[in-house]
């Protein structure tokens, strides 16, 4: 790394985990993880498991559906409390319509909850958007996957599944989703921020276990890299009180730590600018960073993510905007040793916000099995040549200008200010 590029990666690390402040989430190892790459075997997975249940059962969604999708689980959790399982489920006010099924729940025994019922409440604007189960506080679940038909988009039937993913995590990390989900049930039910809970003893910082990975690879052959290390995991919650920052500072650094690749699929791109430095700075100093976007969701951000494209593309950026299906997945790998799935979109909203859920996986071998779709979604992708790019129509430009300005005063009006 040159002098230049070093101090660019001090400025842009000067405030991750590690450095400054201290985050409550922790890597540990001892971990199995799962990877799911549909909801249909995700769904299987997890009423599998609650109905095997003996004790507890916890389930935080922004969507529950009552479809084909989610009537299973529903009938499940249901099954579930009816044994005398305590099963405790938490949805958004927003995302999820007041269901017939929610009756269901209360007669069998469920205790429901749900976030912010309105679009202005007591949380402000802020919703929670986070994929969350945990079973017999043995099996943990996170993910982007909402409780709905993978083919259904708002009453549109989809060419081919919902792009997405999941994992089932077991072991000491379980424990890490267990403790979100309980803070934000008693956020619900007090209106306000509960008492803090210390760090777990024993896990390493988050910038100690990537730099502790980043030293393994200086000192071996790729090949050798898994023997010489121990995966390990850790559990990303994005709050407004604590962890605001949490889930964008586990992605600045990976990027900044990268060597070879950067691979990131995000179905709603609009980061600030830390964020947006730091895949222009890898690629400058010879990253192979491709970006895979999706679109045809929201017609304001379908205009207003191209803005974004020319100081990428300029940079040496790769970007391919995926069209198949619907995109729904928030996935990185960076060197193939690290990934993350999980709920965060990298825009305003989910960075600054919402309530949102990641995992950070370090040499896991499902990390693999992630590289190979997102590998799979950029070439299926139509690719942005940068060429092209230039020469379109005036009022082409115009109106990504105008549609990225307006998404940005009004982004900046919600986080007061916060978003840049």
């Amino acid at each position: 790394m040159s002098g230049g590029d070093g101090r660019r990666f001090d400025r842009l690390t000067q405030h991750l985990p590690g450095r400054r402040y201290w985050s409550r989430y922790r890597f540990c190892s001892g971990n199995s993880v799962r990877l799911f790459t549909a909801g249909e075997t995700y769904f299987a997975a997890l009423i599998e498991r609650i109905d095997a249940a003996k004790s507890n059962v916890a389930l935080e969604t922004y969507i529950f559906c009552d479809d084909a999708s989610g009537r299973p689980v529903s009938d499940a959790l249901v099954r579930a409390a009816t044994r005398g399982v305590r099963v405790r489920v938490i949805t958004d006010g927003v995302g999820t319509e007041r269901l017939p099924m929610f009756n269901d729940w209360q007669a069998a025994g469920i205790e429901h909850r749900i976030y912010n019922p309105h679009i202005f409440g007591r949380f402000g604007f802020s919703r929670t958007h986070r994929k969350l189960a945990v079973v017999d506080d043995e099996f943990g679940y996170c993910g982007g996957i909402n409780v709905v038909d993978d083919y259904d988009q708002n009453g549109t039937r989809l060419p081919y599944a919902r792009w997405d993913f999941a994992v089932e995590l077991e072991g000491p990390v379980v424990a890490d989703v267990l403790e979100a989900f309980d803070v934000q049930w008693e956020r619900i039910r007090i209106g306000h921020r509960p008492a803090l809970v210390p760090p777990p003893v024993g896990g390493a910082t988050p910038q100690a276990a990537t730099e502790r990975f980043v030293r393994v690879r200086r000192s071996a052959r790729t090949a050798d890299m898994r023997a010489m290390a121990e995966p390990c995991v850790a559990f990303v919650a994005r709050d407004n009180f604590v962890n605001r920052r949490a889930i964008e500072k586990a992605y600045l650094t990976a990027i900044g730590q990268a060597r070879s690749e950067v691979l990131l699929a995000n179905p709603y791109f609009m980061p600030g600018r830390k964020l947006r430095r730091a895949l222009i700075y890898a690629a400058q100093r010879g990253i192979d960073v491709r970006l895979v976007i999706g679109r045809k969701e929201f017609a304001m951000l379908d205009y207003a993510v191209p803005f974004l494209y020319r100081t990428l593309l300029k940079a040496g950026v790769k970007i391919a905007e995926y069209e198949k299906t619907m995109l729904h997945g928030k996935v990185a790998v960076v060197d193939s040793n690290w990934g993350t799935v999980g709920s965060s979109n990298l825009d305003a909203l989910s960075l600054m916000l919402n309530n949102e859920a990641n995992v950070v996986l370090v040499l896991h071998p499902e990390i693999d099995q992630l590289r190979t779709a997102i590998v799979a979604a950029f070439d299926e992708g139509r690719r942005i040549d940068e060429k092209h790019y230039a020469a379109r129509p005036a009022g082409e430009r115009l109106l990504n200008w105008f549609a990225y300005n307006t998404y940005r005063l009004a982004m900046k009006l919600l986080t007061v200010g916060g978003y840049d």
